[in-house]
């Protein structure tokens, strides 16, 4: 007789064997066979009813362990860097394991709230009890919801704030985590979305008053998902951090550096000096240093500041709050390069010729002491010949010399051909209480050029160093058009009344002269904005690719490690390749680099988007006091739902739905990108002047409903489709003669 194996037995050999798990599996390795498969059944059943087994299918696995293939929800790196992930079917009674998660080279790269199948092995004598290794990618966080919450009887519903999105949410009474009617709320999709009816949610934030003062920058913050908070850890690095010692530092602190930014800047992060170049064999040439804070010196590679700073990838700014890159201890203090304050830098040497061209430059760290904090319109206004108390005594020795060498510059420029984009800036200036109080375009000077030009220097020596040294960095990279997007490009500028070159390389010469002709004409605004959308988005990437809009061969972000991690990245790469010290580039740094690069990519476009997002609800919220009032504006966009509009007032943009255009049926082309009236072939394309009405402005979602009234001067026809579209008056005795057709046709007859 075949001996039962005990209860223990069974569950150490399933232990051994996860793979075979099966009834038919446990009954071999026992040798049960017959009638005694009846007693095995028995034994699996009680062990089920205990807890102590879990039935998946055909196959036992021990509750209190989890099966060797199975899905893990990833958790933020710890403070040592290690990246744990969590059990998403963990069911057993005891505590929850710890799941060690270890990227392969080849893995795809996953970040905090990503979910993942993988295989599990148990390990013993370590603080954590599984290793995890990637199998495949399925899926990231829970939907997050973000809406208002319109209270029910019994629960309730989230309408969404996405602009043009209709969606709800259904959410049952004990849901709610007490939330108001018409209170902004995040939440998160409950199970999965049946077949019928309301998706799921449940509420897990109550974010307040929609309405609120800065509400709106919340909403964006909370919709993009960027990390508003600093860990504990993060703050407390940062609030034991002391200011950098000169040491080994080169002292620069007789230069007198002067930093010049906008004039609510929060942080000022570089810092210039120039001079013309004493050298004889360099006549009419220039020597310009760039200063840029020392922010490795503070957040080095494995700390808790630096993995914050790289989850964050960036700083944002908003119209009313900036969510910074580091915490306030080092982006407005330790980092900041203050005036009078001595202050850690890696500053750059740039010898420039007559005109403009760099001919050679030294990096070195050092320590600088910024005799001024200058904002660029009163620099500018020193330069036109009206110094304030504060430029005056700065205007000959400082001053003058910037603006000779940006003159220089310029030439250079001018035989570069950087592309050559006439797109001006929003600026949405607010009340004390957060109400907005004027949108206008930002004054454009010689001081933001001048700063622009010297940044740009910056970046090319700090690329062209790294490549010298063999060191490994982060390009910014940025590729030319597609071809498919040129010839939209070159249709709109032929039907625009000008050329763009056909058949040859293109560079970005063609694009500007392409540009100059249309400058002062009624396509300018057109093909600016056209130009703009036929070009690629630049990236991050640890190849060299090229930047195709500053006709540059290399090119790298160095100049603002305060908001951006991959300048951070460039220092420390820098401070590697000179042997400055122990906080340069490690050896995880550089295994990460492409995912780094990948990461910090997306979090400039989650940024991006967060921002434009903010300022289409504030431009709406300043708008919605004016409905039913008339506006000029330009058609930037046409799609088969209907028109974009640019406000020519405040940049805003707003929809025409097509559904509203005239009374005829209007053909759309993809290709030519235009609307044409079946009838009265009218065609609507990009750049047309327009007279608009505002129909609609909902300052929660930021979507303005236009109306049309104007099109390049002209009232909207009304088409032969009104005519088409009455009824016909029917001949007397029509109806009766239809009704007796119809009653012959129902007549039966046995």
């Amino acid at each position: 007789m075949v001996r039962i194996p005990s209860k223990t037995e069974i569950l150490d050999w399933i232990a051994e064997n996860p793979g075979l798990s099966a009834k038919r599996d446990i009954a071999k390795a026992f040798g049960i066979k017959g009638a005694e498969r009846i007693e095995l059944k028995r034994l699996l059943k009680e062990l089920e009813a205990e807890g102590t087994l879990e039935r998946r299918r055909k196959t036992y696995r021990d509750a209190e362990k989890l099966p060797p293939v199975t899905i893990l929800s990833i958790l933020a790196p710890d403070r040592n860097g290690d990246q744990f992930a969590r059990a998403m079917e963990w069911q057993g009674e005891g505590p929850e394991p710890r799941v060690l998660f270890l990227p392969r080279k080849a893995d795809a790269p996953v970040a905090e709230g990503d979910r993942v199948l993988a295989r599990v092995n148990e390990v013993r004598g370590e603080d954590y009890q599984y290793e995890a290794r990637l199998i495949r990618k399925i899926g990231t966080n829970p939907l997050k919801v973000l809406g208002i919450f319109r209270k029910a009887a019994e629960g309730g519903r989230i309408v969404a704030i996405d602009k043009g999105s209709d969606k709800e949410w259904l959410v049952s009474a004990e849901a709610t985590q007490g939330a108001k009617d018409g209170e902004l709320v995040e939440a998160e999709q409950a199970g999965p979305k049946g077949r019928m009816g309301l998706p799921r949610a449940r509420i897990v934030e109550r974010l307040g008053d929609p309405a609120a003062p800065k509400a709106v920058s919340l909403i964006a913050i909370h919709q993009h998902g960027i990390p508003d908070e600093f860990p504990d850890a993060a703050i407390a690095e940062a609030d034991r951090m002391k200011p950098a010692a000169l040491g080994d530092r080169e002292d620069l602190r007789h230069l007198p550096f002067v930093t010049i930014d906008p004039a609510d800047a929060r942080d000022h992060d570089d810092a210039c000096y120039a001079h013309a170049d004493e050298d004889p064999r360099n006549e009419g040439g220039h020597i310009v240093w760039v200063a840029i804070a020392d922010v490795a010196r503070y957040v080095t590679p494995g700390s808790a500041l630096d993995r914050e700073a790289r989850n964050r990838g960036n700083s944002t700014y908003f119209p009313d709050r900036v969510v910074p890159m580091l915490p306030d201890r080092l982006s407005g203090d330790l980092c900041s390069l203050h005036e009078g304050v001595a202050r850690a830098v890696i500053a750059v040497w740039m010898k420039l010729d007559m005109k403009g061209r760099k001919v050679s430059h030294r990096f070195t760290r050092a320590m600088i002491k910024s005799v001024a904090s200058l904002n660029y319109t009163e620099v500018q206004e020193a330069r036109d010949g009206r110094p304030n108390d504060r430029c005056e005594p700065l205007l000959e020795e400082v001053i003058a010399p910037l603006y000779a060498a940006y003159e220089a510059t310029k030439v250079a420029r001018a035989m570069r051909q950087p592309l050559d984009l006439d797109l001006p800036e929003r600026k949405i200036e607010l009340t004390e209480d957060g109400r907005v109080a004027s949108v206008a375009f930002r004054d454009r000077f010689d001081a933001h050029r001048l700063i622009e030009e010297f940044m740009i220097l910056a970046n090319v020596a700090a690329a062209e160093e790294l490549i010298r040294l063999r060191r490994p960095l982060l390009y910014r990279v940025h590729e030319e058009p597609s071809p498919l997007k040129l010839d939209a490009l070159r249709e709109v500028a032929e039907a625009s009344g000008f050329t763009l070159a056909k058949g040859q390389v293109l560079r970005t010469e063609h694009l500007n002269r392409l540009l100059a002709q249309a400058e002062g004409t009624d396509f300018d605004e057109l093909l600016n904005i056209t130009t703009l959308r036929s070009m690629t988005q630049a990236y991050y990437h640890p190849e060299n690719f090229g930047h195709f809009g500053l006709a540059l061969k290399s090119y790298a972000h160095f100049t603002s490690p305060i908001r951006r991690y991959s300048d951070l990245i460039v220092h420390r790469a820098l401070i590697s390749g000179h042997s400055w010290g122990k906080d340069g580039l490690s050896a995880e740094d550089i295994e990460r680099l492409e995912e780094t690069a990948q990461h910090i990519s997306e979090t400039e476009r989650r940024s991006m988007a967060a921002e434009r997002d903010t300022t289409d609800r504030y431009l709406a919220a300043y708008l919605s006091d004016r409905v039913g009032a008339e506006f000029e504006g330009r058609v930037s966009g046409v799609t088969r739902f209907g028109l974009f509009v640019k406000l020519t007032e405040t940049g805003a943009d707003g929809l025409i739905p097509i559904r509203t255009l005239g009374r005829e049926f209007f053909h759309y082309d993809p290709r030519t990108e235009t609307l044409t009236g079946a009838d009265t072939g009218l065609v609507i394309g990009m750049g047309q002047r327009v007279l608009v009405r505002l129909a609609e402005a909902v300052p929660v979602t930021g979507g303005l409903m236009l109306e049309l009234l104007e099109i390049e001067g002209r009232g909207m026809p009304g088409g032969a489709s009104a005519k088409r579209g009455k009824p016909s008056a029917r001949r007397p005795g029509q109806a009766a003669a239809r009704t007796s057709k119809t009653g012959r046709k129902v007549t039966r007859r046995r």
